[in-house]
């Protein structure tokens, strides 16, 4: 296809026209095999390319999807079957008869330990990707294809794509040919994702300070009112990282009748804004970063502040009042958008901005979507000082994942909308989309329901990134202190709780640069298990945590919630209540308001900040780790500069790493001394070191002296401060159990409960009687409690009592 591709001509070079790094988009020419306009590409052996066109032209640029083409050598053999191929490698077998692909002339089988086949046309069968928005989606919607499939092969249709050229401008090509990547990795779907990956570039590393909570709602704030806001937050404890400012930071309502709507702009109101810099600067002292809201698709009117140079720069006369038409395909609106409409509210202070494309994907140029050319070269901006890059857009399709963090539109206020999201963000990991922002709360439409305002907040903490969102709408509110005092308690207690996780959630964010998404569905943990395939609302949260997500409302019997999990072989323990599960089974999690069930691995560690910690733009001073002691386990802090610019790219390490390990055996916890840049943490910290698990029987040491030990049984705490370069080992003396007797727990859910006194103490009778636990769940049904109280206490029965750690 290369001889027939249009591009446009970029004299002058653009800034943000370059590819992207480490682009390598031309395959191994001796891991092709060519036809008559065909050609099939040996990526890996378990990933191939296939192309056809009817002119026979072949495509070496990179599109949207495929970056690098060129992903090592790969073993195979290749035969002539007629005018086509058979390819076999270790892991597939791959027959093609060389014309336009058909369901008898390409098809793709499975070597090895995971039958399956794969004919053209037919269904993959795949559990899904994502999509493009949650726009007025009031539960499920449908999702794009994912390369991840149980019948183990996945398809990315890549025909239809826009290219970039060698300098990184665009191409299209023509229609009627195809491009097809086939992942053939079985139900190896961590693989199937490190080489989706591998073809399409590495995830985005997101800047620590956008692990913290987000404030945004669309409300004409002014300066003062904003500022007045965030003040009253740090009044309550509750800490933010990023500003959101909706659309009405620009001209809006003051917009000459004779210019339309003022949906899109880029002049400040001054009314509401009368010194920009010193607003952004006094966000800035609080330990905020800030981003402004976009709506590009109306061009720039002659009513903009940088119009008459805008218009200058793409040959209009400023003085027709002629409107500058939005048209990326054009590179001198392309300079202009940037550096006359951006770069200077840059320099005022604007970290970042919103991108909120919703007029579709059709553009000057056929087949190039507009959204991805805002999120591409948006990003390649926002990268252009060295750093990662930080956008905030829509997703636009496979190889969206490269560009930070996605808006997933105007969520509907409802349970059903709540409950398809944990399932919605995490199946995008099949498509390798990490960074779901989903509009936490609910935006539009929907009734006041406290509890799922609530809940909402509570599933954001354990979400890739929590933004606060509402309508204009003086009665859709997200300030805790706008509910009651027990929803007001319980979303306090969640966003200070997301904050302290962005130690753990920015070490996550490194793992997921180099190719783990933080969120992912419990089918990666365990494909050849069935169970895994049946908790869609359960996820893995970063390597250490099991989350599952609160999302329908509480029993009015027992007043609690009650989730549905799947816990696989080991324990777990609720990093909340400190009770212990056994896995391998499946388990009903019931929960009051306060809390959601977060299950911490055997060996698990987890860094949180400690709660005096609140800003998120730097490294703390303080750090408390959590340790699930009944196994080995090992977990690597990972940190950077405060200035994420000053940091490594995407996909690269982090700038420094504290070294976190519990050996089971010596009973030892270690902090390991810093490696990498040293400078960029404090050089000594206060560590806390909390151990879920029962009170210790002997001493407990810190570098060999006695420390003294605080809390109780289920959680338990030594406090030592350490140099960042020497660091500390913590040893236990005497052998760690853990699981604590559930009765006061159980007395806690009968008390609570809404039902019969009597029925209560005929429960309490048979918890209190020493039987067996089969015994007691089994005399349970018989006592009359209603079955949500019931369920309760047998959840409590059934956890793990005083065993060995």
């Amino acid at each position: 296809m290369t001889d027939t591709v249009d591009t446009l001509d970029t004299t002058p070079a653009l800034p943000t026209v370059r590819p992207l790094p480490g682009s390598a988009p031309r395959g191994r020419a001796d891991q092709e095999v060519r036809g008559d306009g065909w050609r099939v590409t040996v990526l890996t052996d378990s990933l191939f390319r296939v192309e056809w066109s009817p002119d026979g032209a072949v495509e070496d640029r990179a599109s949207t999807f495929a970056v690098r083409r060129d992903l090592g050598a790969a073993e195979f053999s290749a035969r002539p079957v007629g005018d086509g191929v058979e390819i076999t490698t270790a892991r597939a077998w791959l027959r093609y008869d060389g014309r336009e692909p058909s369901a008898h002339g390409l098809v793709v089988e499975l070597r090895g330990a995971d039958s399956g086949r794969w004919r053209f046309g037919e269904p993959t069968h795949d559990l899904g990707g994502t999509a493009r928005t949650l726009d007025d989606a009031d539960g499920r919607l449908p999702l794009e294809p994912g390369v991840v499939s149980p019948n183990g092969i996945g398809v990315v249709d890549d025909s239809a794509s826009f290219l970039f050229t060698d300098d990184g401008w665009i191409g299209t090509r023509p229609e009627g040919g195809r491009d097809l990547y086939v992942f053939a990795h079985g139900r190896d779907y961590a693989r199937a994702v490190r080489e989706l990956y591998a073809v399409s570039g590495a995830p985005t590393r997101l800047p620590r300070w956008a692990l913290g909570n987000w404030w945004s709602r669309y409300h004409p704030y002014s300066a003062e009112s904003y500022l007045e806001l965030m003040d009253r937050f740090d009044e309550e404890g509750v800490p933010f990282s990023v500003a959101v400012i909706d659309m009405d930071w620009h001209r809006v309502g003051s917009v000459p009748e004779r210019f339309g709507n003022g949906w899109t702009g880029y002049s400040w109101e001054p009314t509401l804004f009368p010194d920009p810099e010193a607003f952004l600067g006094a966000l800035h002292a609080r330990g905020m970063r800030t981003t402004l809201n976009l709506h590009p698709a109306d061009g720039v009117r002659a009513f903009e502040d940088a119009y008459p140079a805008v218009a200058e720069a793409v040959g209009i006369d400023p003085a027709s009042e002629t409107p500058v038409p939005h048209d990326l395909t054009d590179p001198a609106f392309l300079r202009a958008y940037f550096e006359l409409l951006h770069h200077p509210l840059e320099e005022q202070g604007v970290d970042f901005w919103w991108i909120d494309w919703q007029q579709g994907g059709t553009s000057s140029l056929p087949g190039v979507d507009p959204l991805w050319l805002l999120n591409h070269f948006h990003h390649l901006d926002a990268a252009r000082h060295g750093g990662p890059g930080m956008t905030f857009s829509r997703y636009a399709g496979p190889g969206s994942h490269r560009y930070a963090v996605g808006f997933s539109g105007d969520a509907v206020v409802s349970w059903e909308s709540l409950a398809f999201q944990p399932e919605f963000t995490a199946t995008a990991s099949n498509i390798g989309y990490c960074w779901w922002s989903h509009d936490i709360g609910g935006h539009t439409r929907g009734v006041r329901d406290d509890e799922l305002a609530t809940r909402w907040v509570q599933y954001g903490v354990f979400s890739p990134v929590l933004r606060l969102h509402s309508a204009n709408n003086p009665f859709i509110r997200k300030e805790p202190w706008a509910f009651p005092a027990e929803h007001r308690r319980a979303m306090g207690d969640a966003l200070r709780l997301r904050h302290r996780l962005v130690p753990y959630l920015h070490t996550m964010n490194h793992r997921a640069a180099a190719g783990t998404p933080l969120v992912r569905p419990m089918y990666h943990l365990e494909p050849h298990r069935q169970e895994a395939y049946g908790v869609p609302n359960e996820y893995a949260f970063g390597s250490e945590l099991l989350v599952a997500p609160v999302v329908t409302p509480r029993s009015r019997e027992s007043l609690l919630s009650r989730t549905r999990a799947w816990l696989p072989a080991g324990r777990w323990t609720d990093v909340v209540t400190g009770a212990v599960y056994g896995g391998d089974r499946h388990v009903d999690l019931h929960r009051p308001i306060e809390s959601v069930p977060v299950l911490l691995r055997d060996g698990g560690i987890l860094p949180l900040a400690a709660p005096s910690e609140r800003d998120a733009t730097r490294n703390p001073t303080a750090l408390e780790v959590l340790v699930a002691p009944g196994a080995s386990g090992h977990l690597d802090l990972a940190e950077d500069a405060e200035d994420d610019a000053a940091g490594p790219g995407d996909g690269a390490g982090p700038a420094a790493r504290t070294p976190l390990a519990w050996d089971r055996d010596r009973r030892e916890l270690t902090v390991g001394a810093v490696t990498g840049r040293g400078d960029v943490v404090p050089a000594e910290r206060e560590w806390t070191v909390t151990f879920l698990a029962l009170l210790p029987a002997g001493e407990v040491t810190v570098d060999g002296a006695v420390v003294p030990v605080t809390g109780e049984d289920g959680r338990w705490s030594v406090t030592f401060t350490a140099a960042a370069g020497a660091g500390a080992v913590v040893r236990v003396g005497a052998p760690l159990r853990v699981g604590a007797d559930p009765a006061e727990a159980v007395r806690a859910v009968l008390e609570r409960a809404q039902t019969g006194n009597p029925e209560k103490l005929a429960a309490w009778e048979v918890v209190a009687s020493g039987r067996p636990t089969v015994e007691r769940v089994a005399e349970l049904e018989g006592v009359g409690l209603p079955d949500d109280v019931r369920t309760a206490v047998v959840e409590l029965l059934a956890t793990v009592v005083d065993a060995p750690a």
